[in-house]
């Protein structure tokens, strides 16, 4: 079947199998930031923005996108570069894998509340799994960029 959607802001024609995840379309399509971390839709390294909104791309059919958009690391990569510069001054990113499905996670939690708490910035990120750290060293790095953003925003 032949799909067409918005992929990081640019109109993509697919032919596709009726039961492919809209994880492999993406990866198959270049986006490598999106992994492959339990197949179980537990990880969060799948996430994908599906119209503004996060979603498993692993528990995604990719038939499901036809006529939407869907947005991936690599279509945000100055807002990502930003707020992923603060996690890394935490030394947060130690092998790196978790980090796309983390910064995009973390960006649609600010999007939905530009000034979340120390608890709503867990409870929102319980779904990311992190092999490497104790998330001690993303939570620094968020309330950092936050505090950086208030203080931007309010030198304007």
């Amino acid at each position: 079947m032949q799909i067409t959607f918005t992929l990081n802001h640019k109109k993509v024609t697919a032919e596709i199998a009726a039961d492919t995840v809209l994880l492999d379309l993406v990866r198959s399509l270049g986006c490598k930031s999106v992994k492959r971390g339990c197949e179980t839709a537990n990880c969060g390294l799948c996430t994908v923005f599906l119209d503004e909104k996060p979603v498993l791309s692993c528990s995604v059919l990719a038939a499901r996108v036809n006529g939407h958009s869907v947005t991936t690391l690599e279509g945000l990569q100055e807002e990502a570069a930003e707020f992923g510069a603060f996690i890394a001054d935490q030394g947060a990113e130690q092998c790196g894998f978790c980090n796309p499905g983390f910064i995009m996670n973390a960006l649609a939690l600010f999007r939905e509340n530009p000034d979340p708490g120390e608890e709503e910035i867990k409870e929102y990120l319980a779904g990311n799994l992190c092999r490497c750290s104790g998330y001690e060293g993303q939570l620094r790095g968020i309330l950092n960029f936050l505090a950086w953003k208030k203080g931007k925003e309010a030198a304007q």
